[in-house]
């Protein structure tokens, strides 16, 4: 069996744009809709200002990452090795959890073409999208 690479927290549900948001989208979600108590919020503000200041933004870097039209049901994962980053989403699973929203973590050595890369993640188009063209 191929040893994990990579390290991917996703709802179960797909978006309208038919992927799996991540765990921050999903948090992201409940705050712009308001649902977080005053406590959730002051995390969830917290956990994002520190994932902001020590984890790159790769649509800072390549603004195109995300293309919808370029890089179709594009989306992130952590390398296994960014522990400092891994250890820190167990906050955000209490958080979705505490509004029922279910959160899976998955783990794959070859999650789809990478498109960006970095020391911490890499972001892929699932080959599930790349076989359907697009």
């Amino acid at each position: 069996m191929d040893r994990a690479l990579y390290v991917r927290f996703q709802g179960t549900t797909r978006s309208r744009r038919g992927h799996f948001p991540g765990i921050f989208a999903l948090a992201n979600d409940l705050a712009r809709r308001g649902e977080l108590t005053d406590e959730q919020y002051r995390f969830w503000r917290t956990g994002n200002d520190w994932y902001d200041t020590h984890y790159t933004n790769p649509s800072h870097r390549d603004p195109t990452v995300y293309d919808r039209d370029l890089h179709p049901g594009a989306v992130a994962w952590f390398k296994t090795q960014a522990v400092h980053l891994i250890e820190r989403v167990d906050g955000y699973l209490e958080l979705l959890a505490a509004h029922d929203v279910p959160c899976v973590r998955i783990e794959s050595a070859n999650p789809g073409r990478v498109i960006y890369e970095d020391d911490d993640q890499v972001v892929v188009v699932p080959w599930e999208t790349e076989t359907l063209g697009r």
